[in-house]
Formats: structure tokens, sequence, C-alpha cells
């Protein structure tokens, strides 16, 4: 029976347009909202917002079965062309986009290098079912990109945003992001949700069982990212009602540079692999764990380096608003290459 994706998925393009015009209602009602918001922080930190990015962040690290990374780890071909995919091309493919398209607007730029540089662990695992691809192996990449996410992304952030525009004479305007902000915002929205995700599944395995961790409390959870996702967004846009006329045309300039990544890293991963003899359910699931990305991180990072109503925030929320109609797209393309080349 071919899986279907589930009623909160298949609208989440919905979901966050509507938060978004809710946010700019509440923010033209209620003009004092940004000063009241201000008064429930401690230095730059917003307490609530702080709550919700760390429970966007845990249901999809309490997913990821850690267990699985020594398996992956003797398939030297897979594991090879996966951090090839994940860590080379997809960040370099996404800087040069940007680039291309955004280097006039640097804000927002940097949004998308943020966007680019965090490789997906959530809805890859939906794309994956969706095109048949090995449930295994999605889930051992995920735990892969886990790992990978934690210890080199605030690395990853200075490289493609301070040092190699510059180097390589694409940027010329003076653009610099403190790698210690991003490493501390790396350590609380990811740190702690992957501390927290990983002594879940341990504890909670131990004291139940590993079935009813994945069949009762995994699904009671993860709609959880979804809440503090819409959350989030309601609260950043409640503080541009001043913007509403750009914002339309600011959706169009970040959404093109992100349709024209998720196609041509799609077509890449997938007939690279092919190239390489994999089967087709692991060509989908090293596809899609290539194509997707992580918004969750990217936001938490763009709000905590750059505030809450920063145009490097508004890039990540454009995001899964792009990702979700793209992907399913890519899913039914997935399935007919499927049967033109491994039938």
């Amino acid at each position: 029976m071919q899986p279907k994706l589930k009623f909160l998925d298949r609208f989440l393009t919905l979901w966050i347009f509507l938060a978004m015009f809710l946010g700019i209602s509440l923010g033209n009602i209620f003009p004092g909202i940004s000063n009241y918001t201000s008064t429930l922080s401690i230095g730059t930190t917003n307490i609530p917002l702080a709550i919700g990015l760390i429970v966007m962040m845990y249901p999809p690290l309490a997913k990821v079965d850690y267990s699985l990374l020594p398996k992956v780890l003797k398939d030297k071909k897979v594991l090879g062309i996966s951090l090839l995919l994940n860590w080379i091309i997809g960040p370099l493919l996404m800087f040069l986009l940007a680039i291309i398209f955004l280097r006039n607007e640097p804000d927002y730029m940097i949004g998308l290098i943020l966007i680019g540089l965090a490789r997906c662990i959530a809805m890859v695992l939906v794309w994956n079912d969706l095109a048949k691809g090995n449930r295994e192996y999605g889930a051992l990449l995920v735990a892969l990109n886990s790992i990978f996410q934690v210890l080199s992304y605030s690395f990853m952030v200075w490289l493609f945003i301070n040092i190699l525009p510059e180097r390589l004479g694409l940027a010329s305007f003076n653009i610099s992001v403190s790698m210690d902000d991003v490493t501390e915002s790396v350590l609380i929205y990811l740190g702690i949700p992957f501390i927290a995700g990983f002594l879940s599944r341990y504890f909670l395995i131990k004291l139940k069982s590993t079935e009813w961790y994945n069949q009762k409390f995994i699904p009671q959870i993860s709609p959880f990212t979804l809440y503090a996702l819409l959350f989030t967004i309601v609260l950043m846009f409640s503080l541009k009602g001043d913007k509403i006329l750009d914002l339309p045309l600011d959706v169009l300039k970040v959404a093109v540079p992100l349709v024209v990544y998720f196609v041509l890293m799609f077509f890449v991963s997938f007939f690279l692999n092919k190239s390489f003899n994999i089967s087709y359910d692991k060509n989908a699931s090293i596809a899609f764990t290539a194509t997707g990305n992580n918004f969750e991180l990217a936001i938490a990072v763009s709000i905590a380096v750059f505030g809450i109503h920063s145009p490097q925030a508004f890039v990540g929320v454009i995001g899964p608003l792009v990702e979700v109609p793209v992907l399913i797209l890519l899913v039914k393309i997935s399935l007919w290459l499927k049967r033109k080349y491994y039938y």
C-alpha cells in the first residue's frame, strides 16, 4: 500500500501562509506587541521563543536511532556518496545559488546559505517513505546527519559566510557572522534537543519497549514540531506589519533559488547514485536526504544570531513553505524514474 502524507504535513504550505497572515493581523491590531515580547526576554534571548525553538527541534531528534550508525559505516559506498552530497555538493550548490540570486541582498543571501548548511533530519523520512525508499537506510543517514550537524555546523557557517565569499571574489560586500554566536546557538537549539532526544530513546525504550516508543510516543510528540514552527512564524510576522507590501516580492526572491536548489540537488543525487549502480531503494534514501534541509535549525540559528524579525529568519520560514510542494512533485518524479530505469 502506497504511504500517504499525513494531513498536517500535506497542508504545511497552507498552515505557514495562515500563520503569516495571523501574525501580520496581530501586529496591526496590537501595535504594542513588540514592546510586550521584549519584556519576556533575558538579554537578547526571548524565553517563550527559545522554548518554542527547542520544542521544534526535539521530535525529529527523538526519532533518530543512533544504534544504527555502525551499520551505515560498514557500507563505504553509500556512506561516501551521502557525505559527498550532504556536506560538499549540497552546501556548495546553495552557496552558489545564494550568490547568483541574492548577492545584492546580503541578509537574504546569508539566510539561504544557513539553510544550505543545515542538512535534513526530519521531513526526509516522510519523503523517503512516499518514494518507496529504504526505511532503514533513511534512518541511518538521518542519524549520520544529526551527528555531523552537531559537530560541524558552526565551522561550516564560519567558512561559507565569513571566508568563501571574499576569498573566491564572489561577493563585494562586507559580511561577518560570529562563530561564537553560532556555536552558542547550535549548542542550545540543537545540542539540548539532541541530548533530550537521545536520552528519551534510551530510557523510554528501556522502561517500555521499542515498539511502544516508535508506535506510541513518537506519533504523540511529532506534531509539536509543526506547532512550534507555526508559533514562531506568528510571532515573527506580528513584528512585520509595516513591511506587508514588500513580503510577496521577498517571498518570490527567496523561493526561486530554493526551487532551483531542490530540483538540481535531487537530479544530481539520483543520477550520481545510479552511476554507482546503487539500488533504487537506497538511491531514493540518499537522494531525498541530500535534497531536503533542516529548516528548523536554520530558523533557530537565524533568530538567535540575527533576531526574530531579521531577514535571515524570514528566509528560514520561506524554506518549508517552498519545500513541501516541490518535494511532493519530486517524489512523483522519483517513482517515475524508478519505473524508467529500474525495471
